[in-house]
């Protein structure tokens, strides 16, 4: 490990929902995920982010805990509804003095706080008025981006408008495994991919009018190899929708040729140069490889583990070497296009539990956390401009579909009690970031 450039950011990324629990508290208001838990058979555990890990008022611990892991930064994200909790707009006070109470307490502890508008728990008012089927949904977006900035725009380290589109539009609007659980076609389901990268485009505009801080888009990657002999045009046509659909538009202003025709009806004039904008960083989650095959459905193709690879407790193939190739192919394909990168979200699910002296250990997950270092190190040596590397997450959470059943933390946490026990990751990580190798 090593090769780190000046002002390389080790940090954590968490998301709202998964977190913050406090979920009627304060003036907010229903989420799509909270109708979603809701609906017999949707999650694993037929758990809800009711409480999740009460991040809303334990935030103060959580903050320390970061604060003694020595992260540079803490990637968190805003709850939509929290801050608007109706269609009339108006600012939700309590709802935003959380948030700036959480940023100045990063800031008192050295931690530069990263701001995501979006990380999928659109507010139910958004989508009982059509969700992201509807054009004007990327306005609404705006506007809350626009209130969001006018609170904490003089304090925010770097600004991120929408987590992993792909993964909100497919799971969600393709197979109904997550919130809002529709099954579109791909048709259909092609406008929303349309109007979540117009939402990013347009509170990119509205940030850069607002705030004097770096802009980063965040998109997933996953290198995508047939499952068998027969499978090689599925596999490709996946790595349109997870690889390129939301990476081209807002790099070189196009959509892939595959899918052009298809977003032509919901695309107008200018829209393009809109979701174009320039960023200054480019955020990749990577978790994973993925086998592909073929299938007689709407959707024509599905996703398996891959064989031969070791896998997490989430069923996902561990393999850095392909966070390797996902950073030196961005590089490869966009050249001087492609903003400087950011790992911004990478970690692996595995069944942690406290022992009989009180201590959690977990050194699969140190494993695959200096593997994965180690990876985006070679990208590094290769010539790619890297600057950053975020571990997902901080504290086991809510896993969207799969409830409580998938530990990703650094931290334990005992969801009956709230209590939080950093594991041997956590002392691991909490090393390297010390040392810088």
């Amino acid at each position: 490990m090593g090769d780190f450039p000046d002002g390389f950011q080790f940090g954590l990324a968490t998301s709202a929902y998964q977190i913050e629990g406090a979920a009627a508290l304060d003036g907010r208001t229903p989420s799509v995920w909270d109708t979603f838990c809701r609906k017999p058979g949707t999650i694993a555990d037929g758990s809800t982010g009711d409480v999740a890990c009460d991040h809303y008022h334990r935030w103060a611990e959580d903050v320390a805990l970061m604060a003694d892991l020595g992260v540079d930064a803490y990637r968190l994200s805003v709850c939509w509804s929290r801050v608007q909790p109706d269609a009339g707009g108006a600012p939700n006070e309590k709802g935003l003095d959380f948030y700036s109470r959480l940023v100045d307490a990063l800031l008192e502890s050295a931690i530069q706080p990263v701001v995501t508008l979006f990380h999928w728990d659109l507010p139910q008012w958004v989508q009982d008025a059509g969700g992201w089927r509807r054009r004007d949904t990327a306005d609404r977006f705006a506007e809350y981006a626009a209130v969001v900035a006018a609170r904490l725009g003089d304090r925010v380290g770097t600004w991120s408008t929408i987590n992993e589109l792909f993964e909100h539009f497919a799971l969600g609007h393709l197979t109904g495994e997550h919130a809002p659980g529709l099954t579109l076609g791909l048709a259909d389901g092609l406008g929303v991919a349309h109007h979540l990268l117009l939402a990013h485009g347009r509170a990119v505009q509205v940030l850069r009018g607002e705030v004097d801080a770096p802009i980063m888009g965040i998109t997933s990657y996953a290198p995508a190899v047939p499952s068998a002999d027969g499978d090689h045009t599925a596999a490709q046509f996946y790595d349109v929708l997870q690889n390129r659909l939301f990476t081209e538009p807002i790099l070189q202003g196009t959509y892939p040729d595959e899918v052009a025709a298809l977003l032509a009806p919901f695309t107008r004039d200018r829209d393009l140069e809109l979701i174009a904008a320039p960023l200054d960083y480019w955020g990749v989650n990577y978790y994973s490889v993925n086998a592909v095959r073929a299938v007689d459905r709407p959707i024509p193709l599905e996703v398996v583990a891959p064989a031969g690879y070791h896998l997490t407790d989430s069923g996902w193939a561990v393999s850095p070497s392909g966070l390797t190739d996902v950073l030196v192919g961005l590089r490869e394909r966009y050249g001087e296009k492609l903003p400087p990168l950011v790992v911004s979200e990478t970690g692996c699910a595995y069944a942690d539990t406290i022992d009989a002296t009180g201590q959690c250990h977990d050194p699969d997950r140190v494993t695959f956390l200096a593997a994965h270092i180690d990876a985006m190190t070679t990208a590094i040596r290769a010539g790619v401009d890297i600057r950053g590397f975020y571990v997902w997450s901080l504290l086991d959470n809510f896993e969207w579909a799969q409830g409580y059943t998938r530990r990703f933390g650094l931290v334990h946490v005992d969801f009956s009690t709230g209590r939080r026990t950093p594991k041997s990751s956590f002392t691991w990580y909490q090393s390297l970031i010390d040392t810088r190798s």
